[in-house]
């Protein structure tokens, strides 16, 4: 991979497809839009949520296992029948830092490990309001060290995440940098969200369909609890990002974190660090979450197996 690279992707525009793609942006919009809304008790978010993604289509191929990682609980996930891998993920679930699980996730984790080859922990950090910053790093942290402890080469880890995940993957990657701790051979980040200050993002040409400002602010607000937003932990967007392992970023055009992506990809090429960014038209905020009947979703998560198995 060169230093920076910045793809466009072609949308798949076959009739079944654009069909697809239209049932699952009224699915997500009529589902998840109205559960997204500042004031909504998190209760309420957090089951409307598990309800909706029970609906998604997990791969078969793939096993589901509770478990932990440096005391950090979670789930483990690998190809059903495979033998123990040599490499190894950790993947940080997105969900404004409020709401979402490792089983809300599990139509990515699983296609993680089918098409990686590799076993994955999802962790199921804590979350705000009833544990705020820094408390997700501190998890994945430990999460990271566990798998570390378990034998794992550094440069066989992969850190990945979606949107506050993808920006608690940068920030763990941060974290451990600082401490000392040797690095994952790869970052992978989906929508991620890196800047938490007062929501003023460009509205995206076809708008988002299930992140609306107001509530992003509250779940901010929420997970910072009286903390500064331009803390590095915080919104990796200020971190000093020099010494950071190569990293994919992919994000969909029609989605309000465009900016945070576009932006990290030029903070990553400033820092020296290998970057590459997928941007895919007419998807919406982590599309990936639709593989299966989404033919771009399977292509980007594809182009993601390319990129882990290629090595540095």
């Amino acid at each position: 991979m060169t230093q920076s690279t910045h793809e466009v992707m072609a949308a798949d525009e076959s009739l079944l497809q654009r069909l697809v793609a239209a049932v699952l942006r009224f699915t997500l919009k009529s589902t998840l839009l109205p559960a997204f809304q500042s004031g909504v008790p998190m209760a309420r978010q957090r089951s409307r949520i598990a309800t909706v993604t029970k609906l998604t289509l997990a791969p078969r191929g793939a096993s589901y296992c509770p478990g932990e990682c440096g005391g950090v609980a979670g789930e483990w996930v690998a190809a059903k029948g495979a033998s123990a891998s040599k490499r190894a993920m950790l993947y940080l679930h997105g969900g404004a830092y409020c709401v979402g699980s490792p089983a809300t996730h599990r139509v990515i984790t699983g296609q993680l490990a089918l098409r990686c080859a590799s076993s994955v922990f999802a962790a199921d950090y804590r979350l705000a309001p009833e544990h705020p910053f820094p408390a997700a790093v501190d998890d994945a942290v430990a999460a990271y060290r566990g798998l570390l402890d378990a034998g794992h080469a550094p440069g066989d880890l992969v850190i990945a995440g979606d949107s506050a995940g993808g920006g608690l993957a940068l920030a763990t990657a941060v974290r451990l940098r600082d401490l000392g701790v040797p690095l994952p051979g790869a970052l992978v980040v989906f929508s991620p969200w890196v800047d938490l200050r007062e929501f003023q993002r460009a509205r995206p040409p076809a708008g988002d369909i299930m992140i609306v400002e107001p509530w992003v602010n509250e779940c901010a607000r929420f997970y910072l609890a009286g903390r500064d937003a331009a803390e590095p932990l915080a919104s990796p967007i200020d971190a000093d990002l020099r010494g950071l392992p190569r990293t994919m970023i992919q994000v969909g055009v029609d989605e309000v974190l465009l900016d945070d992506s576009r932006r990290l990809h030029a903070r990553l090429a400033e820092a020296g660090v290998p970057v590459m960014l997928q941007e895919y038209p007419r998807r919406w905020h982590v599309f990936q979450v639709n593989a299966g009947p989404l033919a771009d979703a399977n292509r980007a998560l594809e182009r993601v197996a390319q990129f882990v198995r290629s090595g540095p």
